[in-house]
């Protein structure tokens, strides 16, 4: 297993640009989502082409994210993250050019800047961090996703109404280019270990993350709980405005605040779950926990009607929220702590690319479960089967925690 070498004095600054990079290039993914409808007004497309969009991001992701490792020991961390956010930003321009199929190129760059950050960030922070506080450090670098798409919703739908939608995701590409100039004073001091003579192959570096995941016992279930979990992440960011507004009739405005309100649980989750797994019984039984409540409240959501109280409805969110999109910075510490010594990048990588994997299949076999039963929330009601088998595959790992492969 990885042993993080005893943090120097500016830790809290690598948490703090890691964080704010995860953030950056997490706007740039949902700077476009937020104001799908006007860029489909605008170029003639329907507001279904979000959804090639997302689905192109995230196979550019799963790729880059096999490639980082690679890279992370021939560049550096610090370099790589740059290169992810200038990538980014040439996305972004790229996607204000109103063509679909410009636009969709733009969506290559944008997964291919997105994928290799986290595997990044945690070549850094387990350089960084401490062993007892791993899961709260990561988790805490985490909640860049969720604020990234928050901002997103805060910023651009308002610069666009301003400024037009083009000029606002040319503002975030900015944005994304500033990141990337202003981590540049921590590369000499965190890039240290890189190596330019490792001559980097692109064969192996897509297959060499994914062999060190599949033979490694712990680092493959992990990945397995990661695919199932995106699926349940997805499946609720992604329909539960819709959810809210069909099946229970309430307003676009109070649904997009709803899905707000779970985002921010989301946020708080990940910083919760990772301080009680380091400072109680370990990250596989934080997992266990959140699994079980993920699965609880993938049960009740079907009972929910238009009739069901606010302080029964909020609560559910809350937890929902909490479990579904609060779960990775356990998870990405876990596998920092399980990778091999020196292949925490890799580790990442790998496991990653299959958490992609679900983040592109589950919002389109959720929708095809929804139109099939003509109910949203009876749909979540099925989350709770990914929920339980992440609970068998978890205890499996609690009760039997060597690596052996």
């Amino acid at each position: 297993m990885s042993t993080p070498a005893k943090p120097p004095a500016q830790s809290w600054v690598v948490l703090t640009a890691t964080t704010c990079v995860q953030a950056l290039v997490a706007m740039a993914l949902m700077t476009l989502p937020v104001v799908a409808p006007e860029v489909a007004k605008d170029i003639g497309v329907s507001t279904a082409y979000l959804g090639v969009y997302v689905a192109t991001v995230y196979l550019g992701a799963m790729i880059a994210s096999l490639l980082g490792s690679a890279a992370v020991k021939r560049w550096g961390a610090i370099r790589l993250s740059q290169a992810g956010l200038c990538i980014d930003a040439i996305g972004l321009c790229l996607c204000a050019v109103p063509n679909p199929a410009v636009i969709l190129l733009g969506a290559v760059l944008i997964g291919l800047g997105y994928g290799p950050i986290t595997p990044a960030s945690s070549h850094l922070l387990i350089k960084t961090t401490p062993a007892n506080q791993l899961s709260f450090v990561f988790s805490i670098k985490q909640t860049g996703v969720p604020l990234g798409g928050m901002v997103a919703g805060a910023v651009i739908p308002s610069m666009a109404l301003g400024i037009g939608w083009q000029w606002s995701f040319i503002a975030s590409g900015i944005a994304c280019a500033l990141c990337a100039y202003f981590v540049q004073p921590l590369r000499e001091e965190l890039d240290d270990d890189r190596d330019s003579t490792v001559q980097f192959s692109l064969v192996a570096s897509l297959i060499d993350p994914l062999r060190l995941v599949l033979k490694h016992r712990v680092l493959r279930l992990l990945a397995a709980c990661s695919f199932l979990f995106a699926i349940c992440q997805m499946s609720l960011m992604a329909y539960l405005v819709t959810f809210l507004y069909e099946d229970l009739h309430w307003g676009l405005v109070a649904a997009g605040a709803a899905l707000t309100l779970a985002q921010a649980a989301g946020v708080g989750g990940r910083i919760v779950w990772g301080y009680i797994s380091d400072n109680w019984r370990g990250p596989v039984v934080m997992l266990i926990i959140v699994a079980a409540l993920l699965m609880l409240s993938a049960l009740v959501t079907p009972f929910v009607n238009e009739h069901t109280s606010l302080w029964l409805l909020f609560p559910l969110l809350i937890v929902f929220g909490s479990t579904a999109i609060g779960w990775n910075g356990v998870f990405l510490a876990e596998v920092a702590r399980q990778a091999p010594n020196g292949q925490t990048s890799m580790a990442t990588g790998g496991s990653l690319c299959i958490t992609f994997l679900g983040v592109v299949t589950g919002p389109s076999m959720f929708g095809v479960l929804a139109g099939s039963l003509h109910s949203y929330g009876v749909s979540y009601g099925f989350l709770a089967i990914p929920a339980l088998i992440i609970l068998s595959i978890l205890i499996s790992l609690y009760r039997r925690p060597d690596s052996a492969n």
